[in-house]
This record gives structure tokens, C-alpha cells and sequence, in this order.
């Protein structure tokens, strides 16, 4: 936690405030216990997969692997208090790139070659790009997932609110048309 009262973490990164959204300020341990959390930065998946072409008007699933999607604790005791936090994952915010965002309440599904139909969307959590990325920067569409974390703490008989937490990871999507060809 930095002394703003922002977090930080490796890889895409994690933000959020460090005070709750209650009158009852948490203790000085449930501050710690929050800078102790461990979350993972999520893990793009998609079908097709980031790195294939994918094509206008066609459905894209996207997901966070499973494992991925479940609650972290830490704890940490300072002048006596001991504190427990618990992150819990809310949402997948997806920015598209091509000035589109999709909110998933979930990690999404993953794509079941030979049981799922790649001609329908995703039941949970999908994109279908409706223009080809090639007047995008470098001729891609760059994606970013931002998770939010429910992050709440307990201590010494009382509990609340921390403020979200966020970690976020970015892939690009190649997006191509598929021209038809008609021969007599």
C-alpha cells in the first residue's frame, strides 16, 4: 500500500483505497492484512484464443480460469488487534478495444470443443466485433480485464468494508473480415 492509500501488485497491477465505506474505520491490522493479500492478475482466455484470428461477426468467449475465481484471506496483527481481510472477486470488467466494454459477473465459460456451438455466443461472458482491427493501432484490438474485489475485514469483534481492489491483464485480438467467395 502506498501512502496514498492506493494498492499495488506485480504484473498488470492492483488499485484501491485502503478505508472502508463505513462509519467504523477498520483497525490499523485490517489495513495490513489488506496490503498482505495476494491476488492474481487474470489469466486471459478466449475462444478463439487471443492469439488466433478472429473474425467479424463471430462470438468470442471470454474467460478467467475457474481456479482463479475464488476468495484470498490475510491476516495481520498490529499493537495487539489481529485482523482478517477476504477479497472476494465481483466482476470482470473487459475493455475491447474498439471502444466496447463488456462486464461479466463471473469468470466467464469456457469453451467446449465438440459440445459448444462456436457459432453462438458465450451464455456468460462474450464479445462479437462488428469492424476488423486493421485501423487500429499495430492492426489489433488491445484488450484489458480488470477484476474487481469485494474486500471486507474482521477484528476484534467488529467487521466492514475495505474499499474494491482491482487486478488487470491485457492481450490484443488480430480481427479480420471473412470475404466470401462465390464460384459457378
Amino acid at each position: 500500500m502506498r501512502g496514498d492509500g492506493t494498492a499495488h501488485g506485480a504484473g498488470g497491477g492492483r488499485t484501491g483505497e485502503g478505508t472502508g465505506r463505513t462509519g467504523v474505520r477498520p483497525p490499523a491490522a485490517a489495513v495490513a492484512a489488506a496490503e498482505r493479500l495476494d491476488l492474481p492478475d487474470p489469466e486471459i482466455g478466449s475462444s478463439p484464443r487471443p492469439n488466433e484470428l478472429q473474425l467479424v461477426r463471430f462470438p468470442i468467449w471470454l474467460t478467467i480460469p475457474r481456479k482463479a475465481w475464488r476468495p484470498r484471506t490475510a491476516t495481520a496483527t498490529v499493537d495487539g488487534t489481529t485482523a482478517t481481510v477476504v477479497a472476494r472477486p465481483l466482476r470482470v470488467t473487459w475493455s475491447m478495444g474498439d471502444g466496447t466494454t463488456v462486464v461479466c459477473r463471473g469468470p466467464g465459460t469456457a469453451y467446449r470443443e465438440g459440445r459448444d456451438d462456436p457459432r453462438r455466443p458465450s451464455p456468460t461472458c462474450g464479445h462479437t466485433y462488428l469492424e476488423p482491427s486493421t485501423d487500429a493501432a499495430g492492426g489489433e484490438y488491445r484488450v484489458t480485464a480488470t477484476v474487481t474485489w469485494e474486500v471486507t475485514w474482521t477484528a476484534a469483534g467488529r467487521s466492514g468494508p475495505l474499499a474494491p481492489l482491482t487486478t488487470r491483464a491485457g492481450t490484443a485480438f488480430r480481427v479480420a473480415e471473412s470475404q466470401a467467395i462465390v464460384t459457378a
